[in-house]
């Protein structure tokens, strides 16, 4: 029988097999796949299609943190602050950032226009929330990067409308020269429900990390939550300062403090965040005694013990002897 031909992959297959290995690359490691892949292609075309498609969602997935030029900070390439193709905002410095998803590199900025800004109501929640969230950040993820956003309502004007913010947070710590790599990525969307006077919160957490010292081990665990508070009334300890009427209309109007409510979000992210840190350092713990051990048999097929003590009662020599009937 004739051995079949080999086919030869179609330029469409060969691409989608190179994006899938480009987007699923782990943390910090999509250009050295993207190295390896040049050369098994060998056809620049192949690879410059596939890397313009699957950069792009890998740097959006893994909220990439690309240094703007001008001395503006860092910005994060997020879903969350794309403008149009390459362009991505950064709320803290109202700059645009345009980027270069192949390079990973942030190329010009330009500043916003009002149109891509929220109004200043709404900017006034986002900025005491981003304050809030960075010292969390500068506490909790030392190299991490965050931002707020508006997602929604960004046009509100005053109290009676809703609007919605979403945090992100992203860390990453690479260590190739040690054949290891990690991210921590969590993305908070916050409703603000004016009509109930509530906020609702909605994490997604998300942990990875690749070990490829000998071997290639990876995690990736997904964890969501939620959580709510209230809007957050302007502070009391200016009350002895103040009429009793004067606080009796604080009370009916609800003077609201966008600060005391940033501080608040910031401490129920906190406390969850640090209630899955633990959960996840428990579950190492357990690894040797719970999670290793079940992926052995705990009995052999018979269902009983072997008698490791007395090993002397098997002989495979005296069996087969026995049944050939040799030595009689």
């Amino acid at each position: 029988m004739a051995e079949e031909e080999e086919t030869e992959l179609s330029d469409d297959q060969k691409k989608g097999i190179a994006k899938w290995f480009l987007v699923n690359a782990p943390a910090g490691e999509i250009q050295y796949v993207s190295r390896d892949l040049k050369l098994v292609l060998n056809d620049d075309d192949v690879y410059n299609e596939a890397a313009s498609e699957a950069f792009p969602v890998y740097n959006k997935s893994h909220l990439i943190s690309l240094k703007m030029p001008g001395g503006f900070g860092d910005v994060l390439v997020t879903s969350y602050g794309e403008l149009q193709d390459n362009e991505y905002l950064d709320p803290k410095t109202a700059q645009v950032a345009i980027v270069d998803h192949v390079k990973q590199a942030c190329t010009k900025v330009r500043p916003a226009t009002d149109e891509e800004l929220p109004s200043a109501y709404v900017e006034e929640y986002r900025c005491a929330l981003e304050a809030e969230i960075l010292k969390y950040v500068a506490e909790a993820y030392p190299k991490g990067s965050c931002s707020v956003y508006c997602t929604n309502g960004k046009d509100v004007e005053e109290p009676g409308s809703d609007f919605d913010l979403v945090v992100v947070i992203a860390a990453a710590r690479l260590s190739p020269q040690n054949f290891c790599n990690g991210s921590w990525q969590t993305i908070w969307n916050i409703e603000f429900k004016d009509d109930i006077q509530k906020l609702e919160l909605n994490g997604k957490l998300q942990v990875g990390a690749h070990y490829f010292e000998e071997g290639n081990v990876q995690l990736d665990t997904k964890h969501e939550c939620r959580d709510s508070t209230m809007f957050q009334c302007v502070n009391n300890k200016c009350s002895d300062l103040m009429l009793p009427m004067l606080l009796e209309l604080m009370c009916e109007y609800r003077i609201r403090s966008p600060d005391d409510t940033a501080i608040s979000v910031a401490n129920l992210i906190r406390r969850n965040e640090t209630a899955y840190m633990a959960s996840l350092e428990e579950s190492y713990c357990k690894l040797s005694d719970n999670t290793f051990k079940d992926l052995r048999r705990k009995l052999p097929i018979t269902r009983t013990l072997f008698p490791w003590r007395n090993t002397r009662q098997f002989s495979l020599k005296r069996e087969i002897s026995e049944e050939l009937g040799i030595g009689k």
